[in-house]
């Protein structure tokens, strides 16, 4: 009876640990709301390059942006995947603005769109390297390149072992 009874309080225990996760998750939206600030720093910056009408580094400029709020999407996907999966299901009241893959997105579809993302943010900086060519030594650019490969490679291989988990399910 006594050790039945610690196993519940410990499964119960256990369980409710997962809201310790919240205030990683409120941190993010937070972190957010600072991209927000920092989004609007660089559209500042880049409405006078627009106005002398240097063609690289407006280019560069959107870029920039672009950079930016790939991060911030990518903050609010882990935000509502990793809290419906890991503390508890948000409750949308049916709102008609509830993203579709709000729900969906289980512990691999969140991996694979993390990494999704950081090549995606990578090839941008790759890109925004290029636009700027003059203003980097190649040894800066090679480096940008390996990097770039380097996430895409990490890219493959998660989908590879994705694809091979799944297959395996069925033997």
């Amino acid at each position: 009876m006594f050790l039945k009874n610690l196993e519940e309080f410990l499964e119960s225990f256990m369980f409710k640990s997962r809201w310790l996760l919240a205030p990683f998750y409120i941190g993010l939206v937070a972190a957010n709301a600072l991209l927000l600030v920092k989004f609007a720093k660089e559209f500042i910056k880049l409405i006078p390059i627009v106005i002398s009408g240097e063609g690289g580094q407006v280019m560069a400029g959107v870029l920039s942006l672009i950079d930016i709020v790939l991060v911030a999407n990518l903050m609010i996907i882990i935000i509502f995947a990793g809290y419906e999966n890991f503390v508890s299901k948000i409750d949308t009241k049916g709102h008609a603005d509830r993203p579709d893959w709000m729900g969906k997105v289980g512990f691999s579809d969140l991996k694979m769109k993390v990494i999704g993302s950081i090549v995606a943010i990578s090839g941008i900086e790759l890109l925004k390297s290029f636009v700027s060519l003059g203003e980097i030594s190649n040894e800066h650019l090679a480096w940008k390149v390996g990097i770039h490969l380097t996430f895409v490679l990490s890219g493959i291989g998660f989908a590879l072992m994705d694809r091979i988990g799944t297959g395996a399910k069925g033997h």
